[in-house]
């Protein structure tokens, strides 16, 4: 059985000499919260399950022991597909896990494919088929099953041999720096998580209001992410999308119409009618230059569609799987502002630009 972690101390005593490397991955429940709830900490020295420490972060003091290891700059820390243990370890710990090697991204880089999951990685690196058994389990409960540990454990034990299969592939390719560049880029975004800025254009029901009735959505959208963060709930428990949208394009004259709207929806949150009232009526001040979400729809297809073509085929030439080089709302983003997008920076930019700023200056006939 692997190794179960109670206290800092035993934690700390394992540390006591940094290792060269670890594997690293959590459990967490997102079910009924905004946040991430941290429920587990698997870390690993090796494959043995000896060598594979199953980590209880609810126990006192071991977030902050937690944090220690995290931000050990010494002691590289190999995940798979990280973005949420991300923003789960910032929100329980502190901290970030510094420096970070995504198998899943090193993949894409070294063109196996985009998007692999860590058993289809596994197998293919590996040969070893792994169970999927325990993906949906209720982690914050204790004791964990036997069958819950052991899959916990599956989930650092072959970390350190896609590491190695993947960090030679990438050095054949010249691409390590890419993959530390996309890593810090991770980092970055999940150290400074915030809501969207224009919620309302990821609504696609938004492109049918006018332009008034999109800054009323913009405004409820808004509020409805500061109180979902703030009181740690999901947004659809909040506020639904469907009823969001409808208050926004009826737009009640009063309190007492948008109350008699709230009382007459089955999902509505009656008792935030103030709240809801506040957020509607109160302009922001940079609402003026919010997009509008019907002109995002009608861009230029022509022009959009030629950029798409031109990063495939750039895909194509360094042998990366669709979607990696840059997706369609990174050159979305391109296209409707003309300027690079903190996406589409550093080696991406390189790669594309000489591709794509032609496009960009040429009238599509």
């Amino acid at each position: 059985m692997p190794v179960w972690i109670r206290t800092p101390a035993d934690l700390a005593a394992r540390f006591a000499a940094p290792p060269p490397r670890i594997g690293l991955d959590s459990e967490f429940i997102r079910e009924r919260t905004y946040w991430p709830q941290l429920a587990l900490v698997q870390i690993a020295f090796g494959e043995r399950d000896e060598d594979i420490l199953l980590v209880d972060p609810l126990e006192p003091g071991m977030p902050e022991a937690i944090a220690a290891i995290l931000t050990d700059a010494r002691v590289p820390k190999i995940m798979h597909s990280p973005s949420e243990d991300l923003i789960a370890f910032r929100r329980a710990c502190g901290a970030l896990p510094r420096p970070l090697f995504d198998t899943q991204l090193a993949a894409a880089l070294a063109g196996l494919g985009g998007g692999l999951g860590y058993q289809k990685l596994v197998e293919r690196i590996t040969g070893v088929a792994l169970p999927k058994g325990e993906t949906r389990s209720d982690w914050l409960r204790r004791p964990l099953s036997e069958a819950q540990l052991h899959y916990a454990a599956d989930d650092v034990r072959h970390l350190f041999a896609l590491h190695d299969a993947l960090r030679a592939r990438l050095a054949e390719l010249g691409r390590e720096a890419w993959l530390a560049e996309d890593a810090e880029r991770a980092l970055h975004n999940a150290e400074h998580e915030a809501p969207e800025r224009w919620p309302h254009l990821t609504l696609r029901a938004a492109q049918f209001l006018d332009r008034d009735a999109q800054r009323r959505l913009l405004r409820l959208l808004r509020w409805r992410d500061v109180y979902a963060r703030e009181s740690d709930k999901p947004k659809s428990w909040i506020l639904d999308n469907e009823l969001a949208v409808a208050l926004a394009r009826r737009n009640p004259a009063d309190r007492e119409t948008l109350q008699s709207m709230l009382d007459a929806h089955p999902k509505s949150p009656r008792r935030l009618g103030e709240a809801i009232w506040q957020a509607l009526v109160t302009p922001h001040a940079d609402e003026a230059d919010a997009p509008d979400a019907a002109q995002a729809e009608q861009r230029d297809k022509a022009r959009l569609r030629r950029l798409q073509d031109a990063v495939a085929q750039r895909s194509a030439e360094l042998g990366l799987p669709d979607g990696v080089l840059a997706s369609k709302r990174w050159l979305e983003a391109l296209l409707d502002s003309g300027r690079w997008p903190a996406a589409l920076a550093g080696w991406r930019r390189e790669q594309l630009e000489p591709h794509l700023a032609p496009l960009l200056e040429t009238p599509v006939d």
